[in-house]
């Protein structure tokens, strides 16, 4: 017979915060613990637009103590211990699970955008890095205009994406959102490359996916979600079939909470971690801002049903439709989402200039809460490496 485990809206979210390092003390610090939480999500969004803070980088501020923007550059470009490749889209995995996405790379080299154009290019691009070293779509010439999957574009530029897609060539470095390329055998050990894909079989390949979204959640639901995004192939059926598999071989636990009708299901891995939570421990509230693209965020409607929180990303809704701002991230504090701040980071007069801050509907503003959110921005702004804080009259 199932186990049932059943937890209040409450519990569920705690259970969530503390798994992600939200609540309480912090559980990652330092370099290690940026290795740490990559390997417990299984990845982190990447998205170049810089705000305040890059989406990867804003997620583990939030979480890891004593991270710097540095430390993820080092783990990326230094030690190579982590790799910019497609998971939830373009993403930041771990090196190590290069071979699980061998499957997506093998599907570049048969089709794509201005296939034949690219193609024609590829040896003589290899031969350049061969002799230069990385390079980026500026260095390389081939300027003549292709079709593009967002618009149209140099070749250089598209030749490099695909060469990338493919996993010819990996990022060997970036200068602001300019990514500079190098031949793959040069960035992954060659004992990774040439290792199999561990699930060469569709339907375990898309198991081993949907327990790393998870995972990387905390609680998900057997619904159409953006948390799944980018698993190819991953219809209502196979999905259905996937969790009726990952029940059957103990490696989700199916859980109610009051207030939703839909079961939410957790990785069996986390059974301590959710004893722990309906121990009712007193858990210390932190303030933390959250990246828009967060981890926790991939499925909107379940934030909404646990946290009673209505967050929407308006960067691309025109100005004069928007409710809020251009890049407004999520005001977390203990276990509720108290309201949404917007704030800009102006490099050149090193100061985070915080517009505006919209509190929640009911949200009771103490002293103590001041101080607390005030802490909060304090850490925002020296992780925005900049010496001062200007609130406008808005704040």
């Amino acid at each position: 017979m199932m186990e049932s485990i059943c937890l209040s809206n409450k519990q569920a979210r705690r259970f969530i915060l503390l798994k992600h390092g939200l609540i309480g003390s912090y559980k990652f610090s330092g370099k290690q613990g940026v290795l740490d939480f990559v390997r417990q999500a299984g990845c982190i969004q990447y998205d170049p637009i810089d705000v305040c803070g890059r989406n990867s980088e804003l997620v583990l501020q939030s979480r890891v103590k004593g991270f710097t923007k540095q430390l993820l550059y080092s783990l990326l470009y230094e030690d190579r211990t982590l790799l910019d490749y497609f998971d939830k889209n373009l993403a930041i995995i771990e090196t190590k699970d290069w071979p699980y996405f061998r499957r997506y790379r093998e599907a570049h080299k048969t089709g794509g955008r201005s296939h034949s154009e690219v193609n024609a290019v590829c040896g003589e691009i290899k031969d350049i890095i061969r002799e230069k070293g990385a390079v980026s779509s500026a260095d390389i010439g081939f300027n003549d205009t292709v079709k593009w999957y967002w618009s149209d574009t140099k070749l250089s530029r598209a030749a490099l994406e695909t060469m990338y897609f493919r996993g010819d060539l990996a990022v060997h470095h970036k200068k602001g959102t300019i990514k500079y390329y190098d031949l793959t055998e040069n960035c992954v050990d060659v004992e990774l490359l040439n290792t199999p894909e561990p699930y060469p079989d569709e339907l375990d390949h898309q198991k081993w996916r949907v327990l790393r979204r998870i995972g990387a959640v905390g609680l998900l639901w057997n619904k159409s979600s953006d948390a799944w995004l980018n698993i190819w192939e991953l219809r209502s059926a196979e999905r259905n079939e996937i969790f009726r598999q990952l029940l059957a071989e103990e490696k989700v636990l199916e859980i109610t909470v009051d207030g939703i009708m839909d079961k939410l299901y957790c990785l069996s891995t986390d059974r301590g971690l959710l004893e722990t939570i309906m121990q009712e421990p007193e858990l210390k509230a932190r303030c933390e801002l959250i990246a828009p693209l967060d981890n926790m965020l991939w499925d909107r409607r379940l934030v909404k049903a646990l946290f009673d929180f209505d967050y929407k990303w308006e960067i691309y809704t025109p100005e004069a439709q928007r409710k809020f701002g251009y890049y407004v991230l999520p005001l977390l504090y203990g276990d509720r989402f108290i309201g949404r701040i917007e704030a800009i980071c102006d490099r050149k007069a090193k100061t985070l200039v915080v517009k505006d801050i919209w509190y929640e509907k009911g949200v009771k503003k103490t002293k103590k809460m001041q101080t607390v959110i005030d802490s909060c921005i304090n850490k925002f702004t020296d992780f925005n490496e900049c010496k001062y804080t200007f609130l406008t009259d808005g704040f």
